[in-house]
């Protein structure tokens, strides 16, 4: 165990300030271990083995159920009996514990649904038994994800033990150039740098061309960084952020910023002018290459969705790709909003009649195919063009049948010719 330093230093991290603040801590430094104690502790389907392990503790009463957050989202409508018995027990927990922020199924992914309900904020610390919590990096929350048996710890206790995390300073410039998205941006930073880039790091993304994006494209890079490795991942909140929580926030927060004279273990900078669409080739989310380099890669399946491209702005982009046309023959399309919220304001911007014009098919709000429970799975030997986070073998659910992964758009384009295309090619 590392102890604490007896002085302070001069500047400070994101992760370094968050968890002393978790803490209870004047101030950490990197490789410190803390007792922190997490404003929301998130847990979804897998609520009923966590409660299997908890029980094993001894104890029968979650000690801060008000900290607690619940989503149906991983298997819904259950697709089997055992997993409609899994949401049963999910929701008799629920009944038995006290549990407030409970989401059902239909509502949406966990991850989407908790920052549109705004049950975490800038500054807190959420730990979820999601490989994906460090999505809430994107307004400026530290969200790390942990295991079961963690969650369950937390659960009886109220905190857990975390090394507070080496950072990384990525600084991103530049005009994003048309049909370039934040989920190529992503890709670029894993093809260069590995899927063990970040292994176990804050990673601190800044620069002109970050507070340029959409608050639905900031929302991609922090979610991404779970391929990276990393601990958690963050984008310092501003004025966007702080008009989104208007309303949504039902208690104060306190934003945290890192110091000028923080001290990181790496700095890397990028310009997105240079970036092109790219697509993560087989099986791996850093094996990475240009869209026309496996341009005419013939797909059976394309899908749009998940708690990384699943949002309005994603479905908009598929909607205008496919308006007019038709999904080739040979080939499906699936779209999954991220949440009924998404849902509901694509239908009511006729996104959604445009897709199914087209001849896509549209799935209940939720995680839907992207791990391979149901909804989508492939045929052996069946190629996947996904919007997702992931293409590890078998991800999808069927261990030959090789995924590639890229922005909405790329996604749709392909889905219409039947082949990996270019958006830009489609009209040519």
């Amino acid at each position: 165990m590392t102890e604490s330093p007896s002085q302070p230093r001069t500047g400070y991290t994101f992760a370094e300030k968050a968890l002393a603040r978790a803490a209870g801590l004047p101030f950490t430094v990197a490789g410190q271990i803390v007792d922190a104690r997490p404003d929301i502790t998130l847990s979804h389907d897998n609520t009923a083995p966590i409660f299997q392990t908890f029980k094993k503790l001894g104890i029968t009463k979650v000690k801060h159920p008000e900290r607690l957050a619940i989503t149906l989202d991983h298997a819904v409508p259950a697709p089997t009996t055992e997993h409609a018995k899994n949401h049963a027990e999910v929701r008799q927990f629920v009944k038995d514990q006290g549990v407030k922020h409970f989401f059902e199924v239909g509502r949406g992914i966990c991850h989407q649904v908790l920052s549109e309900e705004a049950v975490i904020l800038p500054g807190e610390l959420i730990l979820g038994a999601d490989s994906h919590t460090t999505h809430y990096g994107w307004f400026g929350a530290f969200g790390a994800g942990v295991g079961r048996s963690e969650v369950a710890a937390i659960w009886a206790t109220g905190e857990l033990w975390l090394r507070v995390p080496e950072s990384m300073k990525v600084v991103v410039t530049g005009e994003w150039q048309r049909g370039v998205t934040a989920k190529d941006f992503c890709l670029r930073l894993m093809g260069d740098l590995g899927v063990e880039g970040g292994i176990y790091m804050s990673i601190e993304f800044s620069g002109s061309a970050i507070t340029a994006l959409s608050l639905e494209s900031r929302a991609v890079i922090p979610n991404m960084m779970a391929e990276f490795g990393a601990k958690t991942a963050y984008i310092a909140p501003d004025d966007q952020i702080f008009e989104y929580l208007k309303g949504r926030a039902k208690r104060p927060y306190t934003p945290i910023y890192p110091d000028a004279d923080a001290v990181y273990q790496a700095e890397y900078h990028y310009d997105v002018s240079q970036l092109e669409p790219l697509v993560a080739c087989p099986d791996s989310p850093d094996n990475v290459q240009p869209v026309s380099a496996v341009a005419g890669t013939v797909v059976q399946q394309a899908f749009i969705g998940t708690c990384t491209n699943g949002r309005l702005e994603d479905i908009a982009a598929a909607a205008e790709i496919v308006s007019g046309k038709h999904v080739a023959v040979g080939t499906r399309l699936l779209v999954v909003p991220a949440s009924s919220v998404v849902l509901q304001e694509a239908l009511k911007r006729g996104y959604i009649q445009t897709l199914v014009e087209a001849g896509a098919v549209i799935g209940v709000p939720g995680c839907g195919p992207c791990m391979g429970n149901h909804m989508g799975v492939p045929a052996p030997n069946e190629v996947t063009i996904s919007s997702a986070n992931r293409n590890f073998k078998g991800r999808m659910g069927t261990a030959d049948a090789p995924i590639y992964l890229s922005s909405p758009a790329v996604v749709a384009a392909s889905a219409i010719t039947g082949r990996i295309t270019h958006p830009a090619d489609l009209d040519q």
